[in-house]
């Protein structure tokens, strides 16, 4: 018996009859050996933590962009604090913990720089729309490791796609990441806001505090309380009554004084002019997207039949980018893949900033302007000369 067996049957013997079992998973979309050390899920666990895209998690943002501080959340620890959540709830109702931590570390993979502002700037300039869960199915599925992706089981994949409110997962520990992610960024972003001078504790109604509690780590236990007292036993993950509804009304309230607050968001419309811009401007020279990318590009998608197209919104958008002759969607591989440092890299070299991405890209001229304190950009031909950098760069300056 090996390693991974021994593994299994433990599982078996331990966890919860509700729980997902390594050994029982639905399994991969492409056969492969099975490890003799781990199990399905701890394996996929360890392809998500050693993957791009997971590092580059660290370079976007939670909330607040380019903040002017060292410990205000970003993309990668609001990951982290997700999948510590979501295990001690797990390991108390004795379901899949390895599970839990897989989906919870990917469930994010294929989110945008600048946080939200990036997703609604993607969503408006690409003609088939932009979903980051979608988005991070199929960087697991086919972006990472040159187009190969990370062939991880169904039940993550499932979780994954699944982690957002309208989602349905088909597990428990799926369900588990979902409510988790919910609970990780009402306390961390409460946090966060409380440093920034934006909110106090004492704003928060006391219809809500009196329910779950004064303090930021007093709520954060009493969430997590809450959801295993009341889902021990059950084929469900659920809140009771009262705490369910005070978790709502606090997410409305962070909604109204900060996630719409404009000294938290102050820059969020300057993001998604920068995200428009880099997303044009690589829809129309696609000659300078990476390698890697034109790889996918010309590999394509092998055909799939309506049926399977109608029943997937996930394959619905994946044969819009890969089968339609339409050129735009394949600049949502830098647009989305890239962290805020690299998109500013990019801005720079396209706006002729002397600093910036060593690659110059110079087939088009970028104009710049402000109009009713929003900047504007444009490309003209020819290519520049020394003479239009060097002035576009003292305009650039001024501007800042």
């Amino acid at each position: 018996m090996t390693i991974r067996e021994s593994l299994e049957r433990r599982e078996k013997e331990y966890l919860s009859p509700y729980a997902a079992f390594s050994m029982d998973s639905k399994g991969r979309q492409r056969a492969e050996e099975p490890c003799d050390i781990r199990p399905v899920f701890q394996r996929d666990r360890d392809r998500i933590l050693h993957s791009k895209s997971f590092r580059r998690l660290k370079d976007k943002t939670q909330v607040f962009l380019t903040p002017a501080g060292d410990h205000y959340r970003t993309r990668l620890t609001h990951t982290l604090e997700v999948s510590q959540n979501a295990r001690t709830i797990a390991k108390a109702l004795r379901l899949n913990e390895e599970l839990v931590e897989a989906i919870a570390l990917g469930h994010d993979l294929g989110h945008t720089p600048f946080g939200h502002a990036g997703e609604r700037a993607l969503e408006k300039v690409c003609p088939y729309g932009f979903c980051h869960s979608d988005q991070s199915v199929r960087t697991v599925d086919l972006l990472e490791k040159d187009g190969q992706g990370l062939n991880l089981t169904f039940e993550v994949r499932d979780g994954i796609r699944n982690h957002q409110t309208h989602g349905e997962p088909s597990t428990l520990e799926g369900k588990i990441v979902r409510i988790s992610d919910k609970i990780a960024y009402i306390h961390h972003d409460m946090d966060d806001a409380i440093r920034a001078g934006i909110l106090k504790e004492t704003d928060i109604p006391g219809e809500i505090t009196d329910v779950i509690g004064n303090t930021l780590g007093k709520r954060l236990d009493h969430f997590i309380h809450d959801l295993v007292t009341y889902s021990t036993g059950l084929n469900d993950i659920r809140m009771s009554q009262p705490v369910a509804e005070a978790m709502r009304k606090l997410r409305e309230f962070l909604f109204e004084h900060l996630y719409t607050n404009p000294a938290a968001k102050g820059e969020e419309e300057k993001a998604e002019v920068m995200i428009e811009t880099l997303y044009n401007y690589y829809g129309k020279h696609m000659e300078l997207l990476p390698r890697d990318y034109h790889i996918l590009i010309d590999r394509g998608e092998p055909p799939l039949s309506f049926w399977h197209v109608r029943a997937s919104p996930l394959l619905w958008y994946l044969l819009k980018i890969y089968l339609l002759p339409e050129p735009y969607p394949y600049a949502l591989y830098p647009a989305r893949a890239q962290t805020e440092k690299y998109s500013l890299c990019c801005r720079r070299s396209l706006t002729g900033i002397s600093a910036g991405h060593p690659r110059r890209l110079y087939p088009v001229r970028p104009v710049w302007h402000i109009q009713a304190g929003r900047i504007h950009g444009s490309f003209q031909s020819p290519q520049p000369r020394s003479a239009d950098i060097v002035q576009n760069n003292r305009r650039y300056r001024r501007r800042s």
